[in-house]
């Protein structure tokens, strides 16, 4: 079951559908959302069957939350595990794992991205095509990188932070708890917690 059908869900239904090519022994039954006609016009998928607040878990039912912004992933996924439910994480079949490296619940890593030897990935963790994360980095939990994106050696990235695409973290730089850091910007020092970077190099903006 995908949590979420709009973009982001049916882009990892692909993801599902090329891990499945590869092997994964399990169907998709389908998306919960609350908008019943998010896949009007588009073909070939599963079929919405309920919203998140209504369904019921089934015993031979796991799941995976295809939602990019940080705080409903949680929010949501939280409110499903107090049901029962179980998360699987979805790797595509060609991202590079180095040795000693660890990967959490939930996580959704895309195609074309390489992860450098003893990374930690924490739980409910995107990471997006064409990312790399070198060795010794870790990520917090509920994070989302983008696609595109650069973590350097021994770099760090905490809870709930969003790095968008193409963005870089030079090597033993820290970004803290539910931080953004803005398309294309380049981190050259820690990045205090709940604030927005952007910029080469990334400089705190306010909206």
């Amino acid at each position: 079951m995908i949590i979420g059908a709009r973009g982001f869900g049916r882009e990892v239904y692909n993801l599902f559908l090329e891990c499945k090519r590869a092997g994964l022994d399990i169907e998709c039954k389908g998306f919960l959302d609350s908008q019943t006609d998010a896949l009007k016009n588009y073909e070939n998928y599963p079929s919405i069957i309920s919203s998140v607040e209504d369904y019921e878990c089934q015993p031979d039912d796991v799941f995976v939350c295809a939602l990019g912004d940080v705080t409903y992933k949680k929010q949501y996924v939280n409110y499903m595990k107090e049901k029962g439910a179980q998360f699987i994480s979805l790797i595509h079949p060609d991202t590079k794992i180095s040795m000693n490296t660890t990967i959490g619940e939930g996580c959704i890593i895309r195609e074309a991205s390489s992860i450098s030897c003893d990374v930690k990935v924490g739980d409910f963790v995107t990471i997006m095509s064409y990312t790399v994360i070198g060795h010794d980095a870790s990520i917090g939990d509920w994070s989302h990188i983008g696609s595109h994106c650069f973590m350097g050696g021994f770099s760090k990235i905490k809870e709930s932070v969003t790095m968008h695409p193409g963005a870089r973290l030079l090597p033993h730089k820290t970004v803290e708890e539910g931080a953004v850091i803005g398309a294309g910007s380049v981190v050259l020092n820690r990045v205090k917690k709940h604030t927005t970077v952007f910029g080469v190099p990334a400089k705190r903006i306010e909206f």
